[in-house]
């Protein structure tokens, strides 16, 4: 069954390839529930998923279906940790709330294999590790302290030199790397719409095509009004919509740049080709500060991601950079078909961290993964559900105010002087 939202998923690798979602409807009269939900993305669905477990009654609003936005279009890789190492992390929250932080996202994608399992999510997935190449001998330095550091907390990582990056990528481009074996890769969209399913299952209510157009406190409960005129009340509320939050709540659409990540997709490869890259099923991203991201799908497409420009794409033209790349890092992928083009939104912010706001009580908002969506929205929609409910008051970042990107207008010439200037930065590397 498809979902009945109007505000169709665009074209994509997923969108061509996922299972049917299940039937979610428009909000069509006033409700209450213990606590609702804006954005029906990883976030709000894990958040959503485990707030029913303990018994509470759940409203999920979305624009879209769920996994409309960035859920539905990422490239597919469970990675665990922060653009932060370990050491980094202790240096600046403290031994207590660092370790908390280091082991939340250190775990990070254990919660998604592990809500995979316990729900039967059928999203192709395998979890063969991550290698992260460097492309210099001053980056693999870097490489080398990383890998020791989460070695020093029980990690399997191993060191790669250049020949053995070589083998296990498929390519010459890169001087060394290192493996972490806690990710791995799976069909972004159908893991939204299995964690949907598996929530509608315990009882949470999901809207589709009702954007929520204002959101008020009165009296002791929130009341949430759709663009249909029709009102949720709440307890509690939640805001869930990373990279594509809008004006819904003043201010918080001026914290993040978000940022266009484009995606390509060959045709499936030939026998003799698939075991030329990524022959392990490992996923892949390097470690330049404007990074590729690349790994082959079940059905033996290569996938290969990066940023772009600021605005939304609309001709085959606008990836050109990305089939140049791929060219570039796989010659033996010239003259291979490209087979889909896509884009989709990442939040970033300051911090490069994911935020917890609670500006007003029974109001939390989370948002800010820069680019670490799956395993960071899926162990942290965990934690606030535990929040929520009462479980643990414990949640691994501190709550933080809401802080404004300055001069957040100019998003555009941010974005563009930011691409230009990490493009000089890793030429010079």
């Amino acid at each position: 069954m498809k979902s009945s939202s109007t505000l169709k998923l665009p074209p994509s690798l997923w969108s061509a390839t996922a299972r049917p979602g299940a039937l979610t409807q428009p909000l069509r009269e006033n409700r209450h529930a213990d606590v609702a939900i804006v954005g029906a993305g990883y976030t709000g669905l894990v958040t959503a998923l485990r707030l029913a477990e303990s018994g509470v009654s759940v409203c999920v609003l979305d624009a879209g279906e769920p996994g409309w936005g960035a859920s539905g279009r990422n490239g597919g890789q469970v990675i665990p940790g922060l653009k932060y190492d370990p050491d980094q992390l202790i240096e600046r929250f403290g031994a207590d709330r660092g370790e908390k932080i280091i082991q939340a996202c250190g775990g990070a994608a254990d919660e998604v294999f592990s809500l995979i399992r316990e729900y039967g999510i059928a999203c192709d997935a395998t979890r063969k590790g991550w290698i992260q190449p460097a492309y210099s001998s001053s980056t693999m330095k870097t490489l080398e302290h990383r890998a020791r550091q989460w070695q020093q907390r029980g990690v399997a990582a191993q060191l790669l030199d250049s020949d053995q990056v070589c083998q296990r990528i498929g390519t010459r481009n890169y001087v060394g790397g290192w493996v972490d074996p806690r990710a791995g890769s799976l069909h972004p969209l159908n893991y939204a719409r299995g964690l949907a399913r598996s929530a509608l299952g315990r009882g949470v209510t999901i809207h589709s095509d009702t954007r929520v157009t204002d959101l008020r406190r009165i009296g002791p409960q929130w009341q949430l009004t759709t663009a249909q005129g029709h009102c949720v009340t709440a307890e509690r509320v939640v805001l869930a919509t990373n990279g594509y939050t809008d004006g819904l709540w003043p201010g918080l659409r001026q914290t993040v740049l978000a940022a266009n990540s484009f995606m390509i997709a060959t045709r499936p490869l030939s026998p003799e080709l698939r075991k030329t890259i990524l022959p392990g099923g490992e996923v892949c991203s390097d470690a330049r500060r404007l990074l590729l991201y690349f790994k082959q799908d079940a059905q033996g497409r290569v996938l290969l991601g990066g940023r772009g420009p600021f605005a939304e794409p609309g001709r085959a033209e606008d990836w050109a950079h990305l089939e140049r790349s791929l060219v570039s890092v796989f010659p033996q992928l010239a003259g291979v078909a490209i087979e889909y083009r896509w884009s989709g939104r990442v939040a970033l912010n300051h911090s490069v961290m994911p935020q917890l706001h609670e500006p007003q009580p029974g109001l939390s908002i989370l948002m800010g993964y820069n680019g670490r969506g799956i395993a960071m929205s899926s162990t942290l929609g965990k934690h606030l559900a535990a929040r929520i409910s009462g479980a643990s008051d414990d949640f691994p970042f501190p709550v933080t105010p809401i802080r404004q990107i300055p001069f957040h207008s100019l998003q555009r010439l941010y974005v563009a002087a930011g691409i230009s200037y990490y493009r000089l930065l890793d030429a010079l590397n």
